[in-house]
């Protein structure tokens, strides 16, 4: 279920304050795209992440913040 995963991105981002694309879709056994729609999805609904492009792409939560 998406709202899971959401959920799961945002808490994972918060233990661990950034991981990478990859490693978010291992943990969660989706696609890598998928990785990104979601982290498009939380930006938009105005969660405060950060999404990197490249070789190390990934994301990050701001830090001091409490989202939950």
């Amino acid at each position: 279920m998406r709202a899971d995963r959401l959920l799961s991105i945002l808490l994972l981002l918060q233990v661990h304050q950034r991981m990478t694309t990859r490693d978010l879709a291992k943990r969660l056994e989706v696609s890598e795209r998928t990785i990104h729609r979601d982290m498009e999805a939380l930006s938009t609904a105005g969660i405060p992440v950060a999404a990197e492009r490249g070789t190390t792409a990934g994301g990050s939560c701001w830090k001091n913040t409490a989202l939950i």
